[in-house]
């Protein structure tokens, strides 16, 4: 009888131990570097494919569609943006955060989520009206309604998508939405060609929600329980607050600049600092995207190993100060050939704006990682308290700067992002592992390494005067990347770095043993 108990006893011991198994990291502190690096390049991957799909897809659309039916989905998209802040209430951050997460937690979140996702489809939807009256058109009503469903889908896949994060499986997650993008853009595409008009744009971003939803769901292998009351949440709900707040006030601080420009400078003055920020921001969001959410586990991981914590911290915005730098400064440079390639002769006018905007953006990618440490550590309130200093600092630099136009808006931005990082710094930093030192520490050759670049590449301007824009830019890059690995050798220590960024290829194909 004690054998047959056993026996059955059995599958439920291993059921038990397989979904104990999703929670489990420890593992992935022996090969830390090696998935970084692969996650990060797993990442960039799926964001290069989803760029070149993304392009491809608004260039067909574009020809099948009318300005009138993407401005009609626009309208609501401005809404559902908004909403979406609310979408996950911080609680992925903290699922991949916490050192120690069991079934009844995430469960429990997951409840929590999708009883957010339904609230705020409801929320939406309950909107329409006042849509359809705001903008006067009353197909609104309808395209409302349609995309709040999407809301449902979403909260179904945050804690899914959350443990994928947490174990670092950044290959399968690129792979989804990679799929997931394609899917959407395939039905857009069928349902435009069938005459289905702005119900194409609708149903393109439904059919990406139900393809990444089904996909997450199948890779990640874990199924939700019930919930629990007493399941030990409660502080994964303080900390979630703290970033829906902090997503709050910076949502706010980062369209500021946008409201005062529109109603004091008017809507020429705003579309010229509007296409010269974007472009600017557009490389670095597909650098520093994968980098940083990468890193989040990471450090997560290690978060109780203070050494081992302030050198991969160290490492990472070495990696992610040695890219984005040199980028801005031959981006700054050539402003005026980006801005005709880009736009067209008739937005010169963007390019003073371009080359002032790149003065903040050339720290801004590594200083925003201050966040990255505070979340990382669990101390989102710090980062709240943070956010509403900052957020208020920048908001201040607006009102002063938009006196003198876009020109104004974007100096006044620069300023203040200088003056107030090291205090930032010191904030942020505090009782961390990691120190203002080893952020300067950090960024140190990057930024004397693109500085010296940017002096030389300026002095070749001239004698390219009469070239076109992509031989101008083209030899700039070749003269400026010469000149930036040029000093990066002669710096101590700047040589073992190259070979050790060089190595992180290596990390990307590992050997597979027999």
């Amino acid at each position: 009888m004690m054998e047959l108990t056993l026996k059955k006893e059995k599958p439920e011991s291993s059921s038990k131990q397989a979904v104990a198994d999703l929670f489990d990291t420890e593992y992935l502190k022996s090969d830390l570097r090696g998935r970084s690096i692969r996650g990060g390049a797993a990442t960039m991957s799926g964001q290069a494919v989803k760029f070149v799909i993304r392009m491809a897809s608004i260039a067909v659309l574009a020809r099948l569609l009318t300005p009138e039916e993407f401005g009609l989905v626009a309208m609501v998209t401005v809404v559902t943006e908004f909403i979406l802040m609310f979408k996950d209430m911080g609680l992925s951050t903290a699922t991949i955060q916490r050192a120690e997460v069991n079934h009844a937690q995430i469960s429990t979140l997951f409840w929590v989520n999708t009883a957010i996702g339904f609230v705020l489809s409801v929320l939406t939807a309950a909107l329409a009206p006042v849509i359809t009256w705001f903008y006067g058109d009353p197909r609104l009503t309808a395209v409302t309604v349609a995309l709040a469903t999407g809301l449902v889908l979403g909260g179904l896949t945050i804690q899914h998508e959350a443990l994928l994060k947490r174990k670092m499986r950044f290959g399968a997650l690129a792979v989804i939405d990679v799929i997931s993008m394609a899917t959407g853009v395939a039905t857009g595409i069928v349902l435009a060609l069938l005459k289905a008009g702005y119900w194409s744009l609708v149903f393109m971003q439904l059919s990406t929600s139900a393809t990444y939803a089904i996909g997450i769901w199948i890779v990640s292998g874990w199924r939700p329980g019930q919930p629990r009351l007493h399941s030990g949440i409660r502080p994964m709900l303080n900390f979630g607050w703290n970033i829906v707040g902090f997503r709050l006030v910076n949502y706010f601080a980062r369209y500021t600049d946008t409201i005062l420009l529109g109603r004091f400078r008017g809507a020429a003055v705003l579309g010229l600092y509007n296409r010269a920020h974007s472009i600017m921001m557009l490389p670095l969001s597909n650098i520093t995207w994968p980098i940083t959410t990468v890193a989040m586990p990471a450090l997560s991981r290690i978060q109780d190993d203070q050494r081992r914590y302030a050198s991969y911290y160290t490492k990472a915005i070495q990696f992610l100060s040695f890219i984005c730098m040199p980028l801005i400064v031959i981006l700054a440079v050539c402003s005026k050939s980006v801005i005709n390639i880009m736009l067209g002769s008739q937005w010169t006018g963007a390019s003073r704006i371009f080359q002032i905007l790149a003065i903040t953006a050339f720290i801004q990618p590594v200083s925003s990682t201050t966040g990255l440490v505070l979340l990382s550590l669990g101390r989102s309130g710090r980062l709240l308290k943070f956010g509403i200093f900052n957020s208020l600092f920048i908001v201040l630099s607006f009102v002063v700067g938009v006196r003198w136009g876009a020109i104004g808006v974007a100096a006044a931005y620069a300023v203040a992002n200088y003056v107030i990082l090291f205090p930032s710094l010191w904030y942020c930093f505090r009782l961390t592992p990691v120190s203002t030192a080893v952020f300067l520490h950090g960024i140190a050759r990057p930024t004397v390494a693109s500085l010296v670049m940017a002096s030389i590449v300026l002095l070749a301007q001239p004698f390219l005067v009469n070239q076109p824009n992509i031989a101008i830019i083209g030899i700039s890059f070749i003269i400026g990347l010469f000149a930036y690995l040029l000093v990066w050798t002669l710096m101590p220590g700047g040589l073992q770095t190259l070979r050790g960024f060089v190595d992180y290829i290596a990390l990307i194909f590992p050997k597979k043993h027999s």
